[in-house]
Order: structure tokens, then sequence, then C-alpha cells
């Protein structure tokens, strides 16, 4: 299995990046695919979820509004697209998938990880 971010950079407060996670060596489908990023010197924290079809999401109330995430089964690609970005919201990106219909929000929870994508906010 292997995950692949891409899509991190920096940007200006306020601005906007869109994250691709491309799958491979899974049934995609099958997977609920989740976004988790972690600062230096934080624990890695829970960004959003989003279901094997992509019908149900689930967002970390400090993303709620600024986040949207989406996926698209014909390409086993999973997207985050932030807008509005803050200096906070810097950190090392990484996607993962966990087979099967639940949400979870622990990084336990998840089977396969990415390399992570850095997204860097001036201020």
């Amino acid at each position: 299995v292997q995950l692949v971010e891409s899509g991190g950079g920096l940007v200006q407060a306020g601005g906007s990046l869109r994250l691709s996670c491309a799958a491979s060596g899974l049934t995609f489908s099958r997977h609920t695919m989740g976004w988790f990023r972690q600062a230096p010197g934080k624990e890695r924290e829970f960004v959003v979820g989003i279901n094997y079809g992509g019908a149900k999401t689930s967002y970390a109330d400090s993303v709620k509004g600024r986040f949207t995430v989406s996926r698209d089964n014909n390409k086993n690609t999973v997207y985050l697209q932030m807008n509005s970005l803050k200096p906070e919201d810097a950190a090392v990106y990484y996607c993962a998938a966990r087979p099967g219909l639940s949400f979870a929000t622990m990084a336990e929870a998840y089977d396969y990880w990415g390399q992570g994508t850095q997204v860097t906010v001036s201020s």
C-alpha cells in the first residue's frame, strides 16, 4: 500500500492550498480516508475524515468552514481544499487509510499512512 501526498507549500495567511493524496495497492473505495497534521513539538491531530463513498465527512472544529475534503474513487485520490489559512494551520499534513465504513479520529485506528506534505503559512 502506498499513499502519496502532494500540494503542500508556502502560503500567506488568508490564502489557499489544495492537497492531494494518491493511493495504490488497496481497494480505495472500501477505505475510509483521513487527513491528520502534526506541527513541531505537538502531537499528530485529526483534521478530517471521509467515508468510503464520500457522502459522510467529519471535521475537527478548528477547520470547520475553512477546509473541505473530497475523494474521487475512480482516481484513487482524496483531496483537502484549505481556504482562509492561518499560521496555526502550519504543519506536516498526512493522509491515512482505514479499512471499512466507520470514521475514526484517533491516528492509531488508521492502518496506512503517507509520508506527509509540509504546509507553511506566513503571517
